[in-house]
């Protein structure tokens, strides 16, 4: 008899275990969803300005209208058509952008690494003093006419350079660095230096190795800041067509060209493209090799920003 009672109070917890197992996969499953639906609709919203962009370039001149935009409408590229092949300095900027995001951010890691580097070694003479210096350039700038009149002295004015050198030493990335590196443990120097080692061989063949995620996030920044800079351009090099960067033949493009297309359009020159879809075919362009880039080093990115936080 107490065996029977035994057995059915047991069969009344597992029945109970189950149905509560069950009710709380339910709720599991129930919030998951809620949370899917959430950050579906959050991601739509932040992703619908480019793709109604996106979509508004390839559209048909006439057929757009106002309103939402879910598909192209009159799917046509005439607007990168004539934007390549119409306007010369559309290709030349764009080589000329690439080239100063490319070639910038390379020599910049250099200087910067080297100085972190160096900052980063306690035997270092005046090290505080130097930090100190390479601090104070951060919260004060000579401003736009001194740094005008130094360019032209260094006849880096008119030239495609002026792009390179002034941006090759960032304080802040060179803190940046340098936080990183003084989390390196010594012993590893250490041991490089009993193994014969120089300083030249501990920074290329131990220390640089060790500070790829740093690299790739100081890397990520120079790159940003090169492919959208638009004032040295406009500053330096507006009487050189040549050297106009992406940046700043979109910026020209809004405030002038624009109107003369509108004109050509009114007087019926052009009527398969209008200066709406030229700029939204150009914002296109120059925001796809970013969309491209970040993605790839969103980790280190995250990674970067957080090291001054983590690290005093």
């Amino acid at each position: 008899m107490n065996q029977a009672i035994q057995a059915q109070k047991t069969q009344r917890i597992r029945h109970r275990k189950f149905y509560h197992d069950r009710s709380c996969c339910l709720s599991d499953y129930l919030l998951k969803a809620f949370v899917v639906i959430v950050m579906t609709f959050i991601s739509l919203i932040t992703l619908y300005p480019f793709i109604y962009i996106l979509f508004y370039s390839l559209s048909t001149s006439g057929k757009v209208g106002t309103g939402l935009l879910f598909y192209p409408r009159g799917f046509t590229f005439d607007s990168y058509k004539i934007l390549f092949d119409g306007t010369a300095d559309i290709g030349q900027a764009l080589l000329v952008s690439v080239a100063r995001t490319t070639i910038g951010p390379a020599l910049s890691l250099i200087v910067n690494a080297m100085g972190a580097f160096a900052l980063s070694r306690k035997r270092l003479i005046g090290r505080k003093g130097f930090l100190v210096y390479v601090t104070l350039t951060m919260y004060f700038s000579s401003g736009m006419i001194p740094m005008y009149i130094l360019m032209q002295k260094l006849h880096l004015a008119g030239t495609f350079w002026v792009y390179i050198l002034p941006t090759m030493f960032s304080a802040f990335n060179m803190i940046l660095i340098k936080t990183y590196m003084e989390g390196i443990p010594e012993a590893l120097e250490e041991s490089a230096l009993i193994d014969g080692a120089n300083d030249y061989v501990i920074f290329f063949r131990v220390t640089l190795p060790l500070c790829l995620p740093v690299l790739a996030a100081v890397v990520l920044f120079d790159c940003v800041n090169q492919w959208n800079a638009y004032s040295d351009a406009m500053i330096y090099n507006s009487m050189k067509p040549k050297l106009h960067t992406l940046q700043y033949v979109l910026m020209t493009f809004v405030d002038t060209r624009a109107s003369s297309l509108q004109e050509a359009q009114d007087k019926g020159q052009n009527q398969t493209f209008n200066p709406i879809t030229a700029k939204m075919a150009l914002t296109v362009i120059v925001t796809v090799p970013i969309l491209c880039v970040y993605p790839v080093l969103q980790k280190y990115f995250a990674k970067g920003i957080l090291i001054g936080s983590i690290k005093g």
